[in-house]
């Protein structure tokens, strides 16, 4: 008697016992046949919200004074474009607006278009706003303050001032961080690097939303962090809402385009010393026979068949339940 193939056969007397229950409804043994499926692979991944850089407005005076009223007053505030961040006094920009003044009225008896612009540039290049130097040649006069503004729509991350501060040339008042648009950073082990050019589409669910949205690739980071053996893949999402902030955590799945697979689900597969196995029904009841299978995951329910089985054939669909049979005891595989 072949014991390797007829592994349920030591119990085939509790069978032939039982009057009309069979095999399988004695070892509570279910079967199932390959399924060929159109569906994509998945794989899942972590990460973390981060702001998109190039979304980072740094706010540096190309001149130096004195904080006279602060209206972004508080750190995360949000502030629009064109709004007032705070008010300053500068004696250099109060010198430029004169000049400009006094070339403005020059040239209006004597024709000197050439150093009335010299005055106007040097007003742009202290980044004195638009508004601020036109209203100089409309209302004929100066202002001893003048107006620092937010050139996006964004929240004051950073806040170096109070009111009455002084403050020099090229120091960083402000941060404004506009979050319209958010990078997901994924955290890739190095092992799958080799599978993220076949993957098409990516979602991401965050931490505090109901619903996954779609990402748009970035770029994958030409750095990998030694302790963890990861690369990060850069993505992007968008947050029109600013319901999303940096720092959340993120479940991140990948999918491949779809494609034609033969699939079990992986309750059917056992692996054992490196290897992949299935039990193959045979040609009477109660006769199960383990076979190598080579399988690649599909997602978290079912594997990708690759060779070793055809669509016709039966298999156990609780595999495991093998592992305590004569089969395993006799080292059968």
């Amino acid at each position: 008697m072949n014991f390797k193939k007829y592994i349920l056969l030591a119990f085939l007397p509790l069978a032939l016992n039982a009057e009309i229950l069979s095999v399988e409804q004695i070892f509570n043994i279910k079967t199932v046949k390959p399924e060929l499926i159109k569906s994509a692979q998945s794989k899942q991944f972590f990460g973390y919200t981060a702001a998109d850089e190039s979304r980072v407005i740094d706010i540096t005076p190309r001149f130096s004074g004195f904080v006279e009223v602060l209206y972004a007053d508080k750190h995360f505030q949000k502030v629009k474009k064109g709004e007032a961040l705070a008010k300053v006094y500068s004696p250099e920009v109060l010198q430029a607006k004169e000049d400009y003044l006094n070339s403005y009225r020059y040239n209006s008896s004597r024709s000197s278009k050439a150093m009335l612009a010299s005055a106007k540039e040097k007003l742009v290049l202290l980044g004195v706003n638009s508004d601020e130097i036109n209203s100089i040649s409309k209302k004929k006069k100066v202002t001893s303050y003048t107006t620092i503004i937010s050139p996006i729509d964004g929240f004051v991350f950073i806040k170096n001032v109070n009111k009455g501060s002084a403050f020099k040339t090229g120091k960083k008042l402000f941060e404004i961080v506009n979050l319209d648009t958010l990078w997901v950073e994924a955290k890739i082990y190095t092992t799958n690097l080799p599978q993220i050019p076949t993957f098409k589409e990516f979602s991401v669910k965050i931490d505090g939303q109901t619903m996954p949205q779609i990402a748009k690739v970035e770029k994958l980071l030409e750095k990998v962090d030694t302790k963890e053996a990861t690369a990060t893949l850069r993505l992007s999402i968008e947050n029109k809402n600013n319901t999303i902030f940096p720092g959340l955590y993120s479940k991140i799945e990948a999918k491949t385009e779809s494609s034609n697979f033969l699939v079990l689900p992986r309750t059917a597969v056992m692996r054992k010393n490196s290897q992949f196995y299935v039990f193959i029904a045979g040609e009477y009841e109660g006769e199960y026979e383990p076979s190598v299978v080579e399988v690649k995951p599909l997602n978290g329910k079912q594997f990708i068949i690759t060779s070793g089985l055809t669509q016709e054939q039966t298999v156990v669909d609780n595999a495991l339940f093998m592992m305590d049979s004569d089969a395993q005891v006799n080292g059968l595989y």
